[in-house]
């Protein structure tokens, strides 16, 4: 299960913060930050629904894509050992190590959609 809320075609992951006792939501993918915070699930979307309509408006209002724009590339650190074994592995695969984490990555996603 994720913990996510879809507002418009935004998605904001929402957590739990017990210090608090409130959940918080927070937007992804955005140019900025836009959190919001409430007490039930009736309260997270209205909130949500506020917080994203003051920052799209600021984007407009300033001339910014709301949208981060991503460039496809992100740099992972992992150990000698294991890098070793994923080339081993795409190898085997006939593929390359960047076309076989690609691979993974999409199927891992699939599933936890």
């Amino acid at each position: 299960m994720m913990n996510t809320m879809e507002f418009n075609g935004y998605k904001a992951v929402i957590q739990y913060d017990p210090e608090i006792e409130m959940f918080r939501g927070e937007f992804l993918g955005l140019n900025g930050g836009a959190d919001f915070y409430a007490k039930d699930i009736e309260g997270l979307r209205k909130e949500g629904e506020a917080s994203l309509d003051v920052f799209l408006e600021m984007c407009r209002e300033d001339g910014v894509e709301p949208r981060k724009e991503y460039s496809g590339k992100f740099n992972l650190r992992i150990s000698p050992p294991v890098h070793a074994r994923l080339v081993e592995r795409a190898a085997s695969d006939g593929t390359s190590l960047n076309q076989w984490v690609v691979t993974v990555l999409e199927r891992a996603i699939q599933t936890s959609a």
